[in-house]
């Protein structure tokens, strides 16, 4: 059975590059973004560990760690580490995960029945700190994926845990937000103080309530 959003993320132990973790100790109160690779020393792989580690002052302001999951060994994804250190500028400062047995990509379905044992180890989980699964993505192997969406979405999943908001297409930090349909219209001005915009009486518009 696949993981559905809103399912409780599946806890593991596992040998890491930074020792061995217990997966929901490791998330404690955080957001997380975790994010999987079919093997060590892949061009498309190396650029994105290399962006994750250049990103963590981004993840840092916005309470997410970072943990990646390779099926090499822990000696293996060290030297790798070396390599996406020097090619991409940059020191990786997160965990990644040696997966030999293919445990946790089973338990995550990160291993499709369809392709080789590898090669569609490419998905991204967020996990909130409820340790409940926000958002999935699954991406081919000549894809590299966009950090720019996933900070995106990770924007968004915040902003609309704790506002009765959703976010409209292409939306970005700073843009207006959608007044969920729950709210009658008559009572958004108590709730969205900064006023609001009705479109439709379905669709109804107000600036970003948390800035």
């Amino acid at each position: 059975m696949s993981l559905r959003l809103g399912d409780e993320a599946p806890n593991f132990k596992a040998q890491t590059t930074i020792g061995e973790i217990d997966f929901h100790d490791y998330i404690k109160d955080s957001w997380v973004v975790f994010f999987s690779h079919p093997s060590d020393y892949t061009p498309v792989c190396t650029t994105e560990l290399g962006r994750t580690a250049k990103l963590k002052s981004e993840f840092d302001k916005r309470g997410v760690k970072a943990i990646a999951l390779s099926v090499d060994n822990v000696n293996d994804h060290l030297n790798w580490i070396k390599d996406i250190n020097e090619t991409q500028q940059t020191e990786v400062n997160f965990p990644v995960i040696a997966d030999e047995g293919h445990h946790i990509s089973e338990l995550y379905d990160m291993i499709h029945p369809n392709a080789s044992v590898t090669a569609t180890v490419r998905s991204v989980f967020i996990i909130g700190p409820d340790k409940k699964i926000k958002l999935t993505l699954t991406y081919p192997a000549s894809t590299g994926r966009n950090f720019d969406e996933i900070l995106r979405v990770i924007d968004s999943l915040q902003l609309t845990a704790d506002y009765q908001v959703a976010t409209p297409a292409d939306w970005k930090h700073g843009e207006d937000v959608i007044v969920v349909p729950a709210i009658k219209t008559e009572d958004i001005p108590a709730k969205f103080p900064k006023g609001f915009k009705e479109i439709k009486p379905y669709l109804r518009t107000t600036p970003q309530p948390n800035l």
